[in-house]
């Protein structure tokens, strides 16, 4: 009876040593995260458009301003489309280079360590690096001149298959294809790590077995592979498109908001209009709409979890 209590003593006091620990963080965390979430929608609510502070309610006024805004309705039209084109090449690339490296290639290693190396670079380094490359006048362009092709990448303006909507037209941005390949470029590494370990986590008895069934290697790639690498590549859009829902840096140091906004994103259009033009309402509507574009990929995807774990 007295083991039996001391136990529960020592438990309880187990417990009480956790909180304490655990308590710093969460107050933290209130404050600088969820705090300052609440501190940015309240401002977004207000007049506050000017240096003088005005934290008088104002509505949905800058909500309301920002979706009439033809900058705005064209950094949602080119978020959009370099989102799926970001997610789609990803996926894509990282899995065919995971499945070629897996054929047990010779210099297996050093193929791998290439396409990696790309993801220990930041973003503001790539976008630097891929304007040069993609410059109309120097770079890539300069052979491709040779053979009469000189594409204007991030400078041309043109949409294609467009129509009008709102104010701007909808179509894709022809300058945002550069964008894409810089970020491909940088983050087809971490698809690849994350469809090999995959690939190298199913058991060979599976695909032996498919084999002496009669399955083709297709076959045994379509109806086993594919399906048991789809929890990888839910994480692996989860994770890309929180990337590309608020990319800034690639996109500030590659190409600003481009000519006629053709590679202009809200992160660009929040940092000019809060801190050049001292828009603060304005900035903060649209990192809250940010946010909430984020939170529609993140929260089914942490629901689905957390009920999978359940």
């Amino acid at each position: 009876m007295a083991m039996a209590k001391q136990q529960k003593k020592k438990i309880s006091k187990d417990q009480w040593t956790a909180i304490a620990f655990l308590v710093p963080s969460i107050i933290l965390i209130l404050v600088f995260v969820y705090g300052f979430i609440g501190w940015t929608g309240w401002v977004s609510l207000s007049n506050y458009n000017t240096i003088v502070p005005d934290f008088s309610f104002a509505g949905l006024k800058n909500y309301i301003y920002l979706f009439n805004d033809f900058r705005f309705q064209a950094d949602l039209r080119n978020t959009l489309f370099f989102t799926i084109f970001f997610i789609g090449l990803v996926i894509v690339t990282g899995l065919v280079l995971s499945i070629l490296i897996e054929q047990k290639l010779k210099g297996e290693s050093i193929f791998r360590n290439i396409f990696l190396f790309p993801m220990a670079l930041s973003f503001v380094v790539t976008g630097v690096v891929w304007q040069w490359l993609l410059n109309p006048s120097t770079g890539f362009n300069k052979f491709l001149s040779v053979f009469g092709i000189e594409p204007k990448w991030y400078t041309d303006t043109n949409i294609l298959a467009g129509f009008q909507w709102g104010s701007i037209e909808f179509g894709v941005p022809v300058a945002i294809i550069a964008v894409v390949i810089a970020a491909v470029w940088q983050m087809t590494g971490f698809s690849l790590a994350m469809y090999l370990a995959g690939l190298r986590g199913i058991p060979d008895e599976m695909r032996e077995a498919a084999r002496m069934d009669g399955a083709s290697e297709f076959q045994i790639y379509r109806k086993i592979v594919l399906p048991m690498l789809m929890p990888i590549t839910m994480s692996v859009v989860i994770i890309m498109a929180h990337i590309s829902l608020k990319i800034f840096d690639l996109v500030y140091a590659m190409t600003g908001s481009g000519a006629n906004f053709v590679t202009d994103v809200p992160g660009v259009y929040m940092f000019e209009t809060t801190f050049k033009g001292n828009y603060y309402a304005n900035g903060a509507a649209i990192a809250i709409i940010m946010l909430l574009a984020v939170a529609v990929f993140i929260v089914p995807y942490l629901w689905s979890s957390r009920k999978g774990d359940a």
